[in-house]
């Protein structure tokens, strides 16, 4: 019985090491991949929206701009590159499948990036939309000084972000994740457009905040894009001379919007907006007012990134419910 246990005990602590040691080869396999991937690093040239953008080694300590650019990266497995983000007070939380991953990445500032957190970070790249960037904030000049290579995510169509996806790919030398997730993205919008096909867009307002007017976006924002995949048009999509504007009451009603689509963040909350929406003398005289045509959307998802097709597909199914459920 006894030499029966000293048997089992040592068949036990074999496979422990067995895979302890298997372990620690998988590990160094792993380190000895990353080692020639940075040693045979071949420099790259982008042109980032009429910027030269060059990169001679592949960026280890990256900042991301943005909840919907963390969300990419995650997406194509390079979480780990992360040493912080910012903007998660534009954040609804990110998407179930992303949800372990993003909550192990640092958070450089709640909301907009300040220029000592930056400097200090010890950053060696930066991807990330284009808002923090120019005079009143972070100077590409100074960045570059100090080590900070700078990769800005400014799409306005989707061959704009599918391209910044594919410069991406190339960088961090995961190209082939980077062509999959484009094809996933396009074939998944495709499939809402194939559903949707011959159906008479509906009239969109889109809602970020109420004040003296709506703040809301333009024909030339990339919204507007997903909004049009989804079966909507945005009623102000003739507006073309700035991204975001304050719109008049007096034209909203004119404009006469089946539907909202409400932007929901930190402040104010979703509730309030609505709440303001049905409080408004001329707003709440609309038809989609009164049938309360609302459809919230995290503001990460009407920016470029990693939810094109997720928000096509949301949007979509508050636009036309019997269409797709």
């Amino acid at each position: 019985m006894k030499k029966k246990k000293l048997l089992r005990c040592f068949l036990g602590l074999i496979i422990v090491l067995m895979t302890v040691l298997n372990g620690c080869s998988s590990k160094v396999a792993e380190n000895n991949a990353d080692a020639k991937s940075l040693a045979t690093y071949e420099k790259l040239t982008f042109n980032n929206y009429d910027r030269e953008v060059v990169i001679e080694a592949m960026p280890q300590k990256v900042l991301v701009f943005g909840p919907n650019n963390s969300e990419l990266f995650v997406a194509l497995g390079l979480s780990d590159k992360i040493i912080g983000n910012s903007y998660d007070n534009h954040s609804r939380g990110p998407l179930p499948e992303f949800v372990e991953d993003y909550a192990k990445i640092p958070e450089l500032t709640y909301a907009d990036p300040t220029r000592e957190a930056v400097i200090s970070s010890g950053a060696d790249f930066i991807y990330g939309n284009d808002w923090p960037f120019g005079k009143e904030g972070l100077d590409l000049a100074e960045l570059k000084e100090n080590g900070i290579n700078v990769y800005m995510e400014k799409a306005a169509t989707f061959e704009e972000i599918y391209q910044e996806i594919s410069d991406l790919g190339k960088i961090f030398h995961v190209e082939d994740k980077a062509a999959a997730f484009i094809a996933d993205q396009k074939a998944r919008i495709a499939a809402v457009e194939k559903k949707l096909a011959g159906q008479e867009p509906l009239k969109v307002l889109v809602y970020d905040f109420g004040g003296e007017g709506v703040f809301t976006c333009s024909g030339t924002n990339f919204e507007t894009l997903l909004i049009e995949k989804a079966g909507g048009k945005n009623i102000f999509d003739d507006q073309t001379e700035k991204q975001w504007f304050t719109a008049s009451y007096e034209e909203i009603i004119k404009r006469n919007p089946d539907v909202i689509v409400i932007h929901d963040y930190d402040v104010p909350s979703l509730e309030e907006k609505i709440k303001s929406i049905k409080a408004d003398p001329g707003l709440s005289k609309l038809d989609c007012v009164k049938n309360e045509r609302f459809i919230p959307i995290a503001l990460e998802s009407v920016f470029p990134g990693d939810r094109m097709a997720y928000s096509v597909e949301l949007l979509a199914k508050g636009f036309h419910p019997t269409l797709l459920k």
